[in-house]
């Protein structure tokens, strides 16, 4: 239902078919539909996800209240400007069918020019791929509208101002079989089929980059030292990595008995919430495309006898920038710097995301072509210390994805 709609109006996502009536194969969404179902007939389970969906709302700066620049995690009115307005755009996501987990301000906020730029957040809760992809869609649609008939602007653009917080769109995804969660082995730790499908995003993740940073400001958020990941690695509860394995309460305590001393104790069932978590992407992205090579990234961990082998190797445990890294750091590969080193990490591996015919090679060749049409090879370098013509690359960007 058309949540902006003054009479009930049915809104409808439409799919594309060619001349004959079939499913077109160069789709996004067809093709994360067949990746689908080529990971559920591979290995016996759905592959679920869910995305973190970061943006900043821009305003006039009232001068009231004034937020501390670079702190705004879960901050609290008056102080945060845009609780009000989040929890609206939640309100109308949910009657779209968004499955929502919550929502709060992100650690972006900034004033420049008279104008306040604060970092919101909306959390998704796991639900089978294809609909997360729509969600998700759905949503930007939905923050983009509800911002213009309030007065208020919105961006989703990975990178908006030099040394401040950039804009993820951090991608979750939990495996189930007959609705079990099969992140954890029956000992509550990282399960060998978490491990094996987490490899397979380690093998891919540079070509990932291509469906997930598809714009130039991409990378100026992959950088070091600013929650954003560089490198090919994986952790537990480590924002420097990757793909980072949030805290899922796996422990024998039942906290809901702590908090709540008269409700009388319960069975204490197997964790279901934990999952494993990309980084790297942005809402520059095809989400479709994006979730899409995820699947097929894990699907082949579970083909490569090496996995869990590679797995033991690209881990680590702090940070890794930390000192006690450096040896570690020195190994592991980088992220691309470029849309056109995604290309070209692309091209490397197209033949995995080509197998079983999920992403057709007209799309894959598409892909590459339009990366390679920014020429921004050494973008990065060239204008790092530049400023205003950072800005102007942002503003091309603004509106992305």
């Amino acid at each position: 239902m058309d949540p902006f709609a003054p009479l009930p109006t049915l809104t409808m996502l439409c799919s594309y078919c060619d001349k004959d009536g079939k499913p077109l194969e160069s789709s996004p969404e067809h093709t994360l539909r067949k990746a689908c179902e080529e990971f559920t007939r591979s290995t016996g389970m759905v592959f679920e996800a869910m995305g973190e969906l970061e943006y900043y709302v821009i305003a006039p700066d009232t001068g009231r209240f004034p937020a501390t620049d670079q702190r705004g995690y879960h901050e609290s009115a008056p102080f945060a400007k845009f609780n009000d307005f989040r929890t609206r755009c939640m309100s109308y996501i949910a009657r779209t069918g968004g499955q929502i987990k919550y929502g709060h301000s992100e650690v972006g906020n900034f004033t420049m020019g008279g104008t306040v730029y604060e970092q919101n957040e909306i959390e998704f809760l796991p639900v089978p791929a294809a609909e997360a992809a729509d969600q998700l869609m759905l949503a930007k649609w939905v923050i983009r509208n509800l911002a213009d008939r309030e007065g208020l602007d919105v961006t989703f653009a990975p990178k908006i101002t030099v040394g401040k917080a950039g804009s993820g769109l951090h991608i979750h995804m939990k495996m189930t079989r007959d609705g079990k969660n099969m992140m954890l082995d029956e000992n509550r730790r990282i399960s060998d089929t978490a491990r094996r499908a987490i490899a397979g995003l380690m093998r891919l993740a540079p070509a990932i980059t291509a469906f997930g940073n598809t714009n130039p400001t991409s990378y100026f958020r992959l950088v070091p030292h600013q929650e954003a990941p560089t490198n090919v690695c994986w952790g537990d509860r480590n924002r420097s990595v990757l793909v980072r394995v949030p805290l899922g309460w796996t422990g024998e305590v039942d906290m809901c008995t702590q908090a709540n001393p008269l409700e009388s104790l319960g069975i204490r069932e197997s964790p279901q919430k934990q999952t494993a978590e990309l980084r790297s992407a942005d809402c520059s992205a095809d989400i479709y495309q994006l979730i899409a090579a995820m699947v097929v990234a894990a699907r082949k961990g579970f083909e490569d006898p090496d996995s869990l082998r590679r797995a033991e190797e690209m881990y680590v445990s702090v940070n890794i920038h930390d000192d006690s890294n450096k040896e570690k750091l020195a190994q592991l590969k980088s992220l691309p710097d470029s849309c056109a080193a995604s290309a070209d990490a692309l091209e490397r591996d197209r033949t995995v995301f080509e197998e079983k015919d999920i992403f057709s090679p007209q799309l894959i060749n598409g892909i590459m072509d339009k990366l390679r049409r920014y020429h921004d090879e050494d973008l990065r370098e060239k204008i790092d210390a530049n400023h205003n013509k950072m800005m102007e690359v942002v503003r091309k960007y603004w509106h992305c994805g």
